[in-house]
């Protein structure tokens, strides 16, 4: 039962991410017809981060009081409005605005589902857990280019945006399914309250400590190799092997399914592992670098398949450090502010993002190609990844002072 609870609170991932890409995977279309560059693209992206990073550690902090299981729900049917009112847009500014909207309504998201493995998981299953988890995330990249594409070739991009809106309203039934037991209810509304002996971390102390500086520089690390295929995919198919809008649902997928692969062998392998206490899995750390590094190899790729291989395995790599990061993180903190450690690694993603797509954006529109791009990114990820594979923190969160 807390495995199946485990992997409702992972579809929640699911839906977020089919919400959030559908724009990514139609935006050939979409910026045709509402006359939007590339660089403006890149801005519309970091809308998104930007409401995310600044909304997702709050909404942490309100998921550690109010819980998962109720959360979630309110969560969820909110971003499902707003990515339902993405088919009306007329304009840039319009879609600007409900970008931001979604970032804030999607911020519980990520938060709530953490939280959920962590209390319904025991300990030797997390890092497992949270491989699967990530895997949600993939799964939803996967769907949406299918989904997303087989609606606009028969009924248009808004229509599109309708029918991948709906994955919310699903969702929801199915959570209150699987968490009306009393037990499970008992698991996830278990209150977390400060007590003497460890007093609840004011908000500046715990965005500072060395524990969540550590886990923050390895997220920006690997953020921006993670989200290239899932915000700029569909733009660099198209641009780059002249594909058309309606075919570049066949290759999307691809890069989502090897994520998951790294995830789940690469989480897996970790809890399989005996360690010392606060000994992090140094060398799975560093094998997940080096995929992600191999991005650098896409200015190589002659074929959609072959940029769509790179593509992947750079991602399995980020999806393995994701794993890594998440579960040595939430091991560490106080039990009551396990969401928002969860919420704050959503925001260094967000921050990762904000600065390189307006940067990716204004690339292209230069060079007329993403060989910069992927030589870049694959830069990006090396200083973060060091300090996070040398840097030694305390075990265990303690307050200072």
């Amino acid at each position: 039962m807390a495995w199946l609870v485990a992997i409702v609170a992972t579809l929640t991932m699911t839906v977020s991410y089919v919400d959030r890409m559908t724009l990514s995977v139609l935006a050939p279309a979409v910026t045709k017809a509402l006359d939007i560059s590339e660089e403006a693209y890149g801005w519309l992206g970091s809308a998104f981060s930007m409401a995310y990073l600044l909304g997702t550690p709050f909404a942490g902090w309100w998921i550690d009081r109010a819980g998962a299981r109720r959360g979630l729900v309110a969560s969820v049917f909110a971003w499902s409005a707003v990515a339902a009112l993405h088919a009306l847009v007329p304009s840039f500014g319009v879609l600007f605005a409900l970008r931001l909207a979604l970032g804030i309504t999607e911020g519980p998201g990520f938060p709530g589902a953490s939280q959920t493995v962590q209390r319904i998981l025991p300990a030797r299953d997390r890092e497992r857990g949270f491989g699967v988890l990530f895997t949600g995330s993939s799964f939803g990249a996967m769907l949406v280019p299918l989904l997303a594409t087989l609606v606009f070739r028969h009924a248009g991009w808004r229509v599109a945006f309708l029918v991948t809106s709906a994955a919310g309203l699903v969702w929801i039934p199915l959570w209150v399914a699987v968490t009306r037991s009393p037990a499970v209810r008992a698991q996830l509304d278990i209150a977390t309250p400060a007590t003497p002996a460890e007093p609840r971390p004011a908000f500046r102390e715990l965005i500072s400590h060395p524990i969540v500086i550590r886990a923050l520089a390895a997220i920006f690390a690997v953020a921006p190799v993670f989200s290239f295929p899932q915000t700029w995919g569909a733009k660099y198919l198209v641009r780059t092997f002249r594909l058309d809008q309606g075919d570049v649902g066949h290759y999307l997928w691809l890069p989502p399914l090897v994520f998951d692969v790294g995830a789940i062998l690469i989480g897996d392998r970790a809890s399989r592992q005996r360690r010392g206490e606060g000994v992090p899995p140094r060398a799975l750390f560093a094998l997940g670098a080096v995929l992600a590094v191999s991005l650098v190899l896409l200015p190589l790729a002659e074929t959609p398949w072959q940029s769509m291989i790179i593509m992947g395995i750079a991602m399995a790599g980020g999806g393995g450090m994701y794993t890594l990061v998440t579960s040595d993180l939430l091991a560490r903190m106080p039990p009551g502010s396990v969401s928002f450690a969860g919420g704050i690694l959503a925001g260094a993603q967000s921050l990762a993002l904000i600065i390189a797509n307006p940067l990716i954006g204004r690339a292209v529109d230069r060079l007329g190609n993403y060989d910069a791009v992927a030589l870049g990114l694959a830069a990006w990820v090396i200083p973060g990844s060091l300090g996070w594979l040398c840097w030694r923190p305390p075990i265990r969160f303690a307050a200072r002072g």
